[in-house]
């Protein structure tokens, strides 16, 4: 990969990122690919596509008022592979639930690939961070 793909691979992930910590949901979700999975330490399952892990969105702010108020990332790398890239960081996200404002500390992995000309997400894996 050059450096041309570099860039476009981390303004497509820069983009996802924005997106989620303004909490803008439509534009969030655009950045991932239909058939992308989810696996997250807060669900008991893999999520097998971005219509589940949407209808999940959706329960949390219905059922909780979930809203994402901020989200910072940190010590990020990025590993490419032909039309494959692999970001890694460590995230912190403002979020409020029930009323209530908290802090979430993770680490994340996003597999990106470049579909029909366009980085999307293909996988993201995200765990707690102590």
């Amino acid at each position: 990969m050059n450096d041309e793909q570099e860039r476009a691979v981390l303004a497509a992930i820069d983009k996802i990122i924005d997106d989620f910590g303004h909490h803008r949901r439509e534009a969030y979700f655009s950045g991932f690919a239909e058939e992308a999975t989810f696996v997250f330490h807060t669900s008991e399952r893999r999520l097998e596509s971005r219509a589940e892990y949407e209808a999940v969105w959706a329960g949390w702010e219905r059922d909780n008022g979930f809203a994402v108020i901020e989200c910072t990332s940190t010590n990020r790398r990025i590993q490419l592979l032909d039309d494959v890239a692999i970001f890694s960081h460590d995230v912190e996200t403002r979020v409020r639930i029930d009323g209530v404002e908290e802090l979430q500390q993770e680490r994340e992995s996003i597999v990106m690939r470049e579909l029909d000309g366009q980085w999307l997400c293909v996988h993201e894996h995200l765990s707690g961070r102590d």
